[in-house]
C-alpha cells in the first residue's frame, strides 16, 4: 500500500526489462545510473505492495540474434545472450540491495554460485516472502526472446499483469518515430493488435499472454515514477488485453 493508502491495481506482477536501459544513454554496456534509476522504479513498486518478479533482456551486452550474423551459430549466439542477462540481473540485484530491497536472481541455467536455479515454487514463494525475484537467462533455451521468457514466467508464477518498459509510452497505430499523427492506444484487444501486426511483443510471447488473459501493459520506461504510477491505476501508457 502506498502513502495515500491505496492498495496497488495488481497483486502481483511481471516487469520487463530490457537490456537496453541498463545502457542508458550509451548503445552498450552498463551505465550505474541507469541501473539506480530502474531499481528505485522497481523498488517504488514494491514499497507499494505489490510482488515484484523482473525478467530482464542483454541487448546492451550481447544480442543474440544480431552476433549469430557473425558466422557464430545461433543457438551459441542465444547462449551469449543468455549469459548477458544474468551480468544484468547480478547489476540489477546489487542495486535494489543498496536500497535495501531483499531480492533474489535466479537463472534458468545452471550456476550455483552467483544465482539460484530457476524453480516454480521457490521463486513464488520467495514472492510472497517480500522479495523481489530477478529472472535471468531467458527461458534457458535458444531461439526464444527475453520477450516470450516474461509471459512465460508470468504465467507460471500467476502474475496479474505484465509490465513491458520501452522507450515510448505506449502503443501506436504505426511508428511515430515516422509517423507525426500517429494515434496511440489507451486500451487494445488482444485481437485488434494481432489484427493490427502492432508488434507488441513476438508472436510467441503474444499469443501465451491472450491464450492466458493475462494484460500487458506497454510504457515508458525513462520517465520517472512511470512504474508505479501504473501499478496504482492510472491511465499510462497501453493496455493490451482486458483487465480483471
Amino acid at each position: 500500500m502506498n502513502d495515500n493508502g491505496r492498495p496497488p491495481r495488481w497483486r502481483r506482477i511481471l516487469l520487463k526489462l530490457s537490456g537496453e536501459a541498463f545502457a542508458g544513454s550509451n548503445s552498450v554496456g552498463l551505465d550505474t545510473d541507469a541501473i539506480n534509476f530502474l531499481a528505485q522504479e522497481v523498488a517504488d513498486v514494491h514499497r507499494a505492495g505489490c510482488q515484484v518478479a523482473v525478467v530482464v533482456g542483454g541487448g546492451n551486452i550481447v544480442r543474440g540474434s544480431s552476433f549469430s550474423k557473425t558466422g557464430i551459430d545461433h543457438a551459441t549466439a542465444d547462449q551469449m545472450g543468455m549469459l548477458a542477462t544474468v551480468i544484468n540481473a547480478i547489476a540489477l540485484q546489487g542495486a535494489l540491495e543498496r536500497l535495501e530491497i531483499e531480492t533474489r536472481v535466479q537463472s534458468a541455467i545452471a550456476m550455483h554460485m552467483v544465482a539460484e536455479p530457476f524453480i516454480r515454487r521457490r521463486a513464488v514463494r520467495h514472492l510472497e516472502k517480500g522479495r523481489v525475484v530477478i529472472l535471468g537467462a531467458g527461458t534457458g533455451n535458444p531461439h526464444f526472446t527475453t520477450d516470450t521468457a516474461a509471459a512465460l514466467r508470468a504465467v507460471e508464477l500467476h502474475c496479474d499483469a505484465l509490465l513491458k518498459a520501452t522507450n515510448v509510452d505506449g502503443v501506436y497505430d504505426s511508428d511515430p518515430k515516422s509517423n507525426p499523427n500517429a494515434v496511440k492506444y489507451s486500451a487494445i484487444s488482444y485481437q485488434d493488435a494481432l489484427d493490427q501486426r502492432l508488434g507488441v511483443m513476438d508472436l510467441t510471447a503474444f499469443t501465451m499472454s491472450m491464450n492466458h488473459n493475462l494484460p500487458v501493459v506497454v510504457f515508458n520506461a525513462r520517465e520517472r515514477g512511470n512504474a508505479l504510477r501504473v501499478v496504482m491505476g492510472e491511465p499510462i501508457g497501453t493496455v493490451v488485453g482486458a483487465i480483471s
